[in-house]
């Protein structure tokens, strides 16, 4: 219930970061890191894909609706991968937001790939 008042902008769903690590690694969802390349290059999750907030346009989100999976998004802390998942729903995407971005997911101890 409190996922979905405070789930991030975007509202809806949200996951925490073991819940994404696991569904990411089983191919249940699209993992997508919406952060910045100097953020991203820093570190991000291995099964991720980069594809920066300001970029997520109605392609980007036509390529991800083919694909016929929930996508997961990731930020540094969940504020702009809520962002991403308010607009993702916009355009017909199954979205949620990994709660606690990869500031959870590092302490955490989840994989880090650079």
């Amino acid at each position: 219930m409190l996922s979905k008042l405070f789930g991030g902008g975007g509202g809806g769903d949200a996951i925490d970061v073991v819940e994404a690590e696991r569904r990411a690694s089983a191919g249940e969802v699209i993992l997508i890191d919406v952060r910045e390349k100097s953020e991203w290059k820093s570190g991000h999750a291995p099964m991720a894909r980069h594809m920066p907030l300001g970029g997520l346009d109605e392609r980007a989100f036509h390529e991800l609706r083919k694909k016929g999976r929930p996508v997961a998004f990731i930020c540094r802390s969940g504020s702009r991968s809520g962002s991403a998942c308010g607009k993702a729903r916009q355009a017909g995407v199954e979205a949620i937001n990994v709660k606690g971005g990869m500031g959870a997911w590092s302490r955490a101890g989840l994989p880090v790939a650079r």
